[in-house]
């Protein structure tokens, strides 16, 4: 009988400050503090999991018999981004911190952009996105000059209009800083941001954004999995997180969390002996970001509302876990960034016995509790918490 788990990650649902907080500017945040707060806050299905006697959700009330496994996860790798949390979930301490610019890049980098892509740069510092192309647009579409902007994440953004750059020329063109961008410059992530609009300032992102990652730096569970034989299948950005390494299959869902939950429930329909892992970023990219907590609150009650739905497929033999990369405290005014946070961690299943698994000092331990379920020894430092 072929087992299979499927490992969704909440983008960005963070549960409390983590323990250096204070060094990454984020003392107070708590993600779910925050959206617990809101009119539309509802996890009941994942209360009932445990999800609220998680060590130092004291705000919340827990259950007595919780149904699933449960636990606090402590980020060991230096970093709050996507990228340092995923693959720490999947086995890689990030030691040294992924490179930020919060003044832009350097003329070296950018000459040499400018020279392989044969374009003019326009901005060249932190930014919003959304704000980015409405300031910078008009002059993009005259000039045809590239928007090229960062954040507080280790990211190379490129933004440009699709009628002035087609969307597979600007995929090419992140290739190419993708190339650049390596050593000492290596940023976690270049992104491909196009977008649309009249001019005049009136322009919005489309759904064609697309992650170009470094390659992941060591063996993770995907590896090992794809080693042993296994299926490895990726819903949403997962894919190119590990820029394709360990991967077998995979679908993008620019939909968003909706079109992700219903492609994870449909993929529980597949038959595959391995790992579904998902991510679910609206939580993080469109409320987190945006300090909208009714939103975040809202993205969360409707997984919750579907998780019967999932429930409902699971085989004998399956595994249902969740848990979060990072914080992004939509609640924390002071910033728009992510947050250095805890996340949670739940599992649920007939091989999973319900209880309380403590607080753990590395996200490894998510990919160490999969392997494990496959009989299989991390090549990494994590522990199982399937026992």
């Amino acid at each position: 009988m072929s087992k299979r788990v499927f490992l969704v990650v909440l983008d960005s649902f963070g549960i409390g400050e983590a323990p250096d907080a204070a060094a990454y500017g984020d003392v107070g945040t708590n993600t779910l503090r925050s959206i617990s707060k809101s009119q539309f806050f509802n996890m009941d299905n994942l209360k009932k999991m445990g999800f609220f006697n998680i060590d130092g959700v004291d705000f919340l009330d827990g259950v007595d018999d919780p149904t699933g496994g449960f636990a606090r996860l402590t980020e060991i790798s230096k970093g709050k981004d996507t990228t340092t949390g995923h693959w720490e979930m999947a086995g890689i301490n990030s030691s040294t911190p992924m490179p930020t610019y919060p003044d832009g890049f350097p003329k070296e980098v950018i000459d040499e952009f400018e020279k392989v892509t044969g374009r003019g740069v326009l901005c060249n510092k932190p930014y919003s996105g959304t704000v980015v192309i409405n300031e910078y647009g008009d002059e993009h579409v005259k000039t045809g000059k590239l928007i090229v902007y960062t954040s507080a994440d280790s990211v190379f953004q490129i933004a440009a209009h699709e009628d002035v750059v087609p969307v597979e020329e600007l995929y090419d063109i992140c290739r190419k800083a993708r190339k650049i961008l390596q050593g000492k410059h290596g940023v976690g992530r270049v992104i491909a941001r196009p977008f649309i609009g009249s001019g005049n300032g009136n322009y919005t992102r489309t759904n064609r954004r697309h992650d170009f990652s470094l390659e992941p730096t060591a063996v993770t569970m995907l590896d090992q999995l794809k080693a042993a034989g296994k299926d490895v299948l990726a819903i949403g950005k997962i894919n190119d997180i590990f820029a394709g390494k360990g991967i077998t299959d995979y679908v993008y869902t620019p939909g968003g969390n909706p079109e992700g939950i219903d492609k994870t429930i449909e993929w529980m329909d597949r038959d595959f002996d391995g790992l579904c892992f998902v991510n679910l970023v609206d939580t993080d990219m469109i409320y987190g970001h945006r300090n909208d907590v009714d939103g975040y609150a809202k993205a969360i009650a409707y997984y919750d509302s579907k998780l019967p739905e999932i429930l409902s497929k699971m085989r004998d033999d399956d595994i249902l876990m969740m848990t979060a990369d990072h914080g992004c405290d939509p609640g924390f005014t002071q910033s728009t960034d992510h947050s250095r946070e805890y996340v949670f961690f739940v599992m649920y299943g007939k091989n999973v016995r319900p209880g309380n698994r403590g607080t753990r000092s590395t996200f490894a331990d998510v990919g160490a509790t999969v392997l494990d379920y496959f009989d299989i020894k991390p090549e990494f430092a994590g522990e199982s918490m399937l026992k």
